[in-house]
């Protein structure tokens, strides 16, 4: 059943799902993923200072602020598989390379990128990688980088409760629907932390605007397939995380 290990075993299913850490867990089951919601923003924060590490790294070896932005994201993709970046292509692909709703969903299970997918994918790079060498100060960077990936990930309960799932299979619909409980604790630990370490002005302006992004986001996949996939939860990431980084390099 999900959620009968308690806390610890829920932390450890986001960090399996989240990431390619050797946790040790098992395959989930249907619904322990939506159990585990709670706990993607820590998860998030923990990958946000592994990348924050690789920068600061970078930085002290003398390799110059673009090259540590872009060995920081190299991190960052090997922490989590490329999870994330490999869901907004095939979203970027389904929506602007389908028809119709069946049409836009068959594209999103092909493993092939098309045009979109590649052109998303160089965006959301380069768009982070300005943002982190713009920052260019390792400790702002540093927390920057933590405020947008438990912020990005703090969302997701909340749009996996409000929005169904556009299939009856694959990872949307296996994950389950969380709880109002665990999307509200995901939400308040994901801001929670992007205020802490931005700060009360700066972290409640990204949060806003951040917040404005997902939800444009949430109403376009409800627009176009009429709801979430596994892909499309990776689509909603990158976006949060992208105007969370955006917003922190902001003069």
């Amino acid at each position: 059943m999900a959620g009968r290990g308690g806390p610890f075993a829920e932390f450890v299913t986001a960090a399996a799902v989240l990431t390619r850490l050797p946790v040790g867990a098992a395959l989930p089951a249907d619904g322990a993923i939506a159990a585990s919601g709670w706990a993607f923003p820590l998860v998030g924060a923990g990958v946000g200072a592994l990348v924050a590490l690789a920068f600061l790294i970078a930085e002290l070896l003398g390799c110059g602020d673009a090259p540590a932005a872009l060995i920081a994201l190299a991190a960052g993709l090997a922490v989590t598989g490329a999870l994330h970046e490999d869901g907004l292509a095939d979203t970027a692909d389904g929506f602007g390379g389908g028809s119709s709703r069946e049409e836009k969903l068959a594209v999103m299970r092909d493993s092939r990128h098309g045009s979109f997918g590649v052109v998303a994918l160089v965006l959301s790079l380069a768009l982070r990688a300005a943002a982190l060498g713009t920052i260019g100060e390792p400790m702002h960077a540093g927390l920057a980088l933590i405020a947008a990936h438990a912020a990005s990930r703090g969302a997701l309960p909340a749009l996996m409760r409000i929005l169904a799932p556009a299939r009856a299979d694959g990872l949307g619909a296996m994950a389950g629907r969380p709880s109002l409980a665990v999307a509200i604790i995901a939400a308040v630990l994901g801001g929670a932390i992007a205020l802490a370490v931005l700060g009360p002005r700066t972290g409640a302006i990204a949060l806003t605007l951040t917040g404005g992004a997902v939800t444009l986001a949430a109403m376009l996949a409800h627009r176009q397939i009429g709801g979430y996939t596994g892909d499309v939860l990776g689509f909603f990431q990158q976006i949060g995380e992208i105007m969370m980084l955006l917003v922190a390099a902001a003069k």
